[in-house]
C-alpha cells in the first residue's frame, strides 16, 4: 500500500509520498548514534583556561632558596599561587564524531518514516499564503491538531510561509537543506511544503546514496 499523507492550508487532498523515503525502516541505534552527532557538532568546544606556561609574570623566584623557612618556590605562575596556571587546564577541543553519509540519510528515512507511519507528518500549501500571516499559520496548525513541538520544512523561495510560522511558540521553521535527524527525531508533528517535499525527498533517498558511491568509484 502507497504512503500518502494530506495537504492541509489549502484544496484539501492526498499525495503519495516516496517510499523509499517514507517507508523505511527504523532503527533505534543509528538514530541515536547520528543524534548524538549532531548535538556533538553543535558543541562549540571553546572552554578553555591558561597553563603555568601561559601566564604572565613571574620570570624571579619569589623569595631566595634558602634561609627563610619557607618551601622553596621557583615562580609565582606555580598553581599552588593565586593567580597562577592551571594543572592539565581545558583548551580548544572538537567535539565531533563521524558517521558516513549514508548512514546520515538512512537515520534521517528512518525518522520520517515513523512520523509517516503515526501519521504526524503533513504537507502545507504554501500558495495559500499571499503575505506574511501568523495568525492564518496559527489557525493551519489549529486545524491540524497536531501536538508541538512541530517542524515546518518550508523551501527557501517561501518567504511567506517562513515569517507567517516563525513566530509561533514551539514551532521551528527550517529548509530542506538543513533539516536533520534531531530534529525530525524531536518534533512531536512534521510539516513540509509541497515544494519542499522533492528536496526533502532527494537529501533522504536512497538515490542520493547511490550518486554519492558512482562519484566515489
Amino acid at each position: 500500500m502507497p504512503v500518502t499523507t494530506q495537504v492541509i492550508g489549502g484544496t484539501a487532498k492526498d499525495v503519495v509520498l516516496d517510499a523509499d523515503v517514507f517507508e523505511a525502516e527504523t532503527k533505534p541505534h543509528l538514530l541515536h548514534e547520528v543524534v548524538r552527532a549532531e548535538l556533538n557538532a553543535a558543541r562549540r568546544g571553546t572552554r578553555g583556561a591558561k597553563t603555568r606556561g601561559l601566564v604572565s609574570g613571574g620570570r624571579s623566584k619569589p623569595w631566595r632558596q634558602k634561609g627563610t623557612g619557607r618551601a622553596r618556590q621557583g615562580t609565582t605562575r606555580a598553581p599552588q599561587f593565586t593567580g597562577g596556571g592551571v594543572v592539565f587546564a581545558p583548551g580548544m577541543r572538537s567535539f565531533d564524531v563521524k558517521v558516513n553519509r549514508k548512514a546520515r540519510r538512512a537515520a534521517l528515512r528512518g525518522a520520517l518514516s515513523h512520523h509517516a507511519g503515526n501519521g504526524t507528518i503533513a504537507l502545507l500549501d504554501g500558495a495559500a499564503f499571499s503575505e506574511p500571516s501568523t495568525k492564518q499559520a496559527k489557525a493551519v496548525l489549529g486545524s491540524w491538531g497536531k501536538e508541538t513541538p512541530i517542524v515546518v520544512v518550508a523551501h527557501e523561495d517561501e518567504e511567506l510561509v517562513v515569517k507567517s510560522f516563525r513566530n509561533l511558540e514551539r514551532v521551528l521553521v527550517t529548509v530542506p537543506a538543513e533539516l536533520e535527524v534531531a530534529t525530525v527525531v524531536w518534533a512531536r508533528a512534521i510539516l513540509v511544503t509541497e515544494a519542499a517535499l522533492p528536496l526533502v525527498e532527494r537529501r533522504a533517498g536512497k538515490a542520493a546514496d547511490e550518486a554519492a558511491k558512482e562519484g566515489s568509484e
